[in-house]
């Protein structure tokens, strides 16, 4: 075990945050802490890092054991490049090679007795310099950089020069070069593109070590998670498997705790029943069992009911008219910025009902389109022509559209003066703003508070053609969802930006795909997209073909083909191999929980042949699960 979180308590100001939080880290293991904001995540993690104490309760660290915190905002400063700040993580490796190299020079002018004491020292040196990765300590740090977004010409750049989010990213590199037992990464994707999200997916799921992580993003913990630990009302509970795993379990669980709740009310209200029909017979006997009744009726614990977080903001869009079939065309869009190209010679269309999403890499130009449609840049060339009755709603992922010096009522109340006062404070209320809060200043508000305030203006709006940049920015999975419904019930057209793939998955026909300054059009989600863009660059770029020898002999090129073939084959088994692994661990963990419920319970526990039949069924299951680890490891090499 890597870690131990032990009935953790902490309170602000008297109201408490985390109440008997208890968990525990096992090597390897992938954990992620979910929750709505304000949950308590971060707080826990400094409680786990020492930031913060306990106000109750206990942390404990295996012996030896190293960790790496990385915290949301965390970033990098000072006068070295990039490639010079991840260098200095290695600084152990490099006095190491130095020695090396001084001992080599020494031993070309060393006498006899000398030269056996430094070839002695040499291996020793060498030894250590293999073990610590010393010979491939430099193309890791160039992969490292390379996956989180940094192209080869930004290696010399100084740290001093970068904007926030970049620091970040060197914050991350930094830290995933350490390799500590424990990575703790608070909120890792915030400041990643989509294929560097899906790089430190990869990186996280081959890392040797465990990882605590905190996200909203569904599709990545789906891709790492092996356990959820969800910080619900101050306290915890662990699931294992992925999100979606955890989604599904969640459910049947709210179901079981509602059940519970209804049940016990029916059963308390049939008892008070009894014990009033009792009463009425007033006779000795009677009040005697309905005083008894009433005695076991007054040991019931109450059962909390369970609360539905989603209930508390209501959002529903609806267009007040209907827009032309043709909603949205643009054509022979071009967009530069000095000596940079964004994109050149665009053409789209929108129709009416579609659900667009406009995907890419940073800085390829996504957000210029959707200021180009609203008027607020203007290409360098081509021209965007709107249908007729187009009604544009704008979500602007800087909250532009916000004037941060009016209070939260002002705001909507200037946007729309027809609306009195109880509809605003209604409007506000349906997205988490009550009482006093209802007179903020916007520029008060975080960013997750002013997505909420823009939701609620779009709301409003009635527009009948969404344009959206990043909607899910600071929201938290249930808010996410919250959207995610709104905009599949909607009638209207929708356009937006996103690096949510989770919500692309759940919300977009049509994909459009922003890179190498062209579109590339896909028809259907998430999913539908991976699969089509690498049929796609199979086709475009066939493996290897650019290696080949333009005049490679035909039996040659027959045999890598064959031999590329086997290895296709030979990965489909491994994949499958381990995907059987997966589904059998899951198979005897969730018959293991059983077996212990069963042996638990007053039935069993008296019973001592079928107590040591399912004790004997446990122990076989231990071994297998050991045997099934071990093959695990192996298949995910």
């Amino acid at each position: 075990m890597i870690l131990s979180v032990n009935n953790i308590d902490k309170s602000f100001n008297e109201i408490p945050v985390l109440r008997n939080v208890s968990f525990h880290i096992e090597d390897n293991e992938k954990a992620a802490v979910i929750g709505i904001n304000g949950a308590g995540k971060t707080t826990l993690l400094r409680i786990i890092m020492g930031e913060l104490a306990a106000d109750n309760g206990s942390v404990a660290l295996g012996r030896n054991r190293t960790v790496g915190y990385l915290s949301q905002h965390e970033a990098v400063s000072g006068e070295n490049t990039i490639y010079d700040e991840l260098l200095s993580v290695k600084q152990d490796i490099i006095d190491l090679e130095r020695r090396m190299r001084s001992i080599e020079m020494q031993m070309k002018t060393a006498s006899e007795e000398t030269l056996g004491r430094l070839m002695d020292t040499y291996s020793s040196l060498t030894h250590a310099f293999e073990t610590a990765n010393g010979y491939a300590y430099k193309s890791e740090l160039t992969g490292v950089l390379k996956g989180l977004g940094f192209a080869q010409e930004d290696f010399g750049r100084t740290v001093s020069t970068l904007s926030g989010g970049q620091k970040t990213r060197v914050a991350l590199g930094r830290l995933l070069l350490t390799n500590p037992d424990l990575i703790i990464l608070d909120e890792p994707t915030n400041h990643l593109d989509m294929s560097s999200v899906t790089w430190l997916e990869n990186y996280l799921r081959a890392y040797k070590g465990a990882v605590i992580v905190v996200s909203h993003d569904r599709y990545f913990l789906d891709r790492i998670a092996t356990k959820i630990i969800e910080i619900d009302n101050t306290r915890s509970t662990v699931f294992t498997g992925c999100y979606s795993d955890y989604a599904a379990k969640k459910e049947i669980l709210r179901t079981a705790q509602y059940n519970a709740y209804i049940k016990q009310l029916q059963e308390i209200r049939h008892q008070e029943e009894v014990i009033e029909k009792l009463r009425s017979f007033n006779r000795e006997k009677s009040i005697r069992r309905a005083e008894s009744r009433e005695k076991l009726l007054n040991k019931i614990e109450p059962l909390e009911k369970p609360v539905e977080t989603r209930a508390d903001m209501r959002l529903r869009l609806e267009p007040r008219c209907e827009s032309g079939g043709d909603v949205l065309h643009a054509e022979d869009l071009s967009k530069s910025f000095g000596a940079l190209t964004l994109f050149e010679h665009l053409h789209f269309d929108i129709r009416k009902g579609e659900h667009v999403a406009l995907i890419g890499d940073n800085g390829t130009g996504k957000t210029t389109i959707l200021k180009m449609i609203n008027e607020l840049a203007a290409p360098d060339s081509g021209t965007i022509r709107l249908g007729s009755n187009v009604e544009i709603g704008y979500y602007d992922q800087e909250h532009h559209v916000l004037n941060m010096d009016k209070t939260l009522f002002d705001e909507i109340s200037d946007a729309y003066p027809d609306l009195n006062n109880t509809q605003i404070r209604n409007t506000l209320a349906a997205f988490l703003f009550t009482g006093e809060d209802v007179f903020k200043q916007i520029r008060s508000l975080s960013g997750g508070e002013r997505g909420r305030v823009s939701l609620a203006k779009l709301m409003l709006s009635k527009a009948n053609f969404l344009i959206l940049d990043e909607p899910t920015n600071h929201l938290d999975i249930l808010s996410k969802e919250i959207l995610e419904d709104a905009l599949n019930a909607y009638t209207g057209t929708v356009l937006y930006v996103s690096h949510d793939r989770y919500f692309i998955n759940r919300t977009a026909s049509r994909i459009l795909d922003l890179s190498h300054r062209q579109l590339t059009e896909y028809l259907g989600n998430y999913d539908y997209y991976l699969e089509k863009k690498e049929q796609l660059q199979a086709k475009l770029f066939p493996p290897d073909a650019a290696d080949a020898p333009a005049a490679a002999p035909a039996a040659g090129m027959k045999q890598d083909w064959l031999s590329q073939k086997e290895q296709q084959a030979a990965l489909r088994k491994r994949e499958n191999d381990l995907k059987k692994c997966e589904n059998r661990i899951e198979e005897l963990e969730n018959r293991n929980e059983e077996l212990d419920t069963l042996m638990a319970s007053p039935d069993i526990c008296t019973d001592a042949a079928k107590l040591q039949e399912l004790n004997n069924e446990r122990q076989t299951n231990e071994q297998e699960l050991n045997d099934l680890y071990e093959k695990w490891e192996q298949l995910s090499e």
